[in-house]
């Protein structure tokens, strides 16, 4: 308890003068030096600075007496400049980093290259710790580690920042990815899902988008980070285009599950459906006929209202019709959008 009061710039002999002073209103100050052991000169500068932060009050004499201010009352609008100050912090790092990496690159320097798993993964978690506005993310494979939560994302959305996610659609049917999404969407993030994304990116406050080296290949451990430029207009363009024909994803609610009204047959049409397999793929692995999957599929998308086999699908997913841990499907989303 000595160093009670550091959080808010104050002293360890600040805080033994307040402890006492709260034990023992009304000391004098020749009597509280004595009591804690400091000199007299010591223990008048702590209570100077104690009632310059409001945490004691002096009483004229004879004798002259402080007594310590409430801690609950006193301490409120202390910590909440501390944060005022941090938060102002906060905001001017990030300018400086700026500042700073636009003069390592020097003039038209636009593109860093970002190279190797660990340093890939630290310049995300600096971009999205540093996030002031909106983070935009498409999530697609291959990831750089197995699916964890997100909690760099899930910190600044509770900041406030805006967080807009597109996910590769067949990653949703994956163990344990639809309650990691739910978690995000529950959190606020606005997220929608495409048959495909490939294009994986993550754009920071419309200023800095990290993408990889080649959309094509399967190495995630090499990224460009894209400063401001008409590369990354273009790809703000692509992300928007991408985000408009996406399917929007809402949480599911669990109290108005419907799997159990639909036949086993029924639910792995569906789970399959969502995966994005075509009807005679279908019916080979279910052992159907392909007519027989044409007829069903026809009639689920019509119960769900969907005008494609993907929104039927999505739909079906959102109602809680289809069992999302059963798949067998991997890539998980969540996986601290790497």
């Amino acid at each position: 308890m000595s160093h009670l009061l550091e959080p808010v710039g104050l002293s360890a002999d600040d805080s033994t003068v307040y402890l006492y002073l709260l034990s023992r209103p009304h000391s004098v100050s020749d009597g509280i030096a004595h009591a804690v052991q400091l000199t007299p000169g010591r223990v008048r500068a702590c209570l100077r600075r104690l009632m310059d932060a409001g945490l004691c009050h002096r009483f004229t004499g004879p004798p002259e007496c402080y007594v310590a201010a409430p801690p609950d009352v006193a301490l409120a609008p202390l910590l909440r400049r501390r944060a005022e100050a941090l938060d102002g912090l906060r905001a001017q790092s990030w300018e400086l980093a700026v500042r700073a990496r636009a003069a390592s690159c020097g003039p038209g320097g636009l593109i860093e290259t970002i190279t190797g798993q660990d340093a890939v993964l630290r310049k995300i978690a600096e971009l999205e710790l540093g996030a002031r506005r909106e983070v935009c993310v498409i999530d697609s494979p291959p990831y750089l580690q197995g699916p964890i939560r997100n909690s760099n994302e899930l910190q600044a959305l509770a900041r406030g920042v805006r967080y807009r996610a597109i996910y590769h659609a067949p990653g949703l049917t994956a163990p344990g990815s639809a309650a990691v999404l739910e978690q995000y969407i529950a959190a606020g993030e606005q997220a929608r899902s495409l048959p495909w994304a490939h294009l994986k990116m993550l754009l920071v406050d419309r200023r800095y988008a990290l993408v990889p080296l080649s959309f094509a290949s399967r190495d995630a451990t090499v990224r460009l980070l894209v400063g401001s430029s008409p590369v990354l207009d273009a790809v703000l363009i692509a992300f928007e285009s991408l985000w408009d024909r996406a399917t929007p994803l809402g949480r599911s609610v669990t109290a108005t599950r419907r799997a159990g009204a639909l036949e086993a047959r029924d639910r792995e049409i569906l789970r399959l459906m969502a995966a994005g397999l075509k009807d005679r793929a279908i019916a080979r692995a279910l052992g159907l006929g392909e007519r027989t999957v044409i007829r069903r599929v026809q009639a689920l998308m019509a119960s769900l209202d969907a005008a494609t086999r993907f929104q039927a699908g999505m739909q079906a997913t959102r109602r809680g019709w289809l069992d999302t841990t059963s798949s067998d499907l991997i890539h998980p989303p969540g996986a601290a959008h790497e």
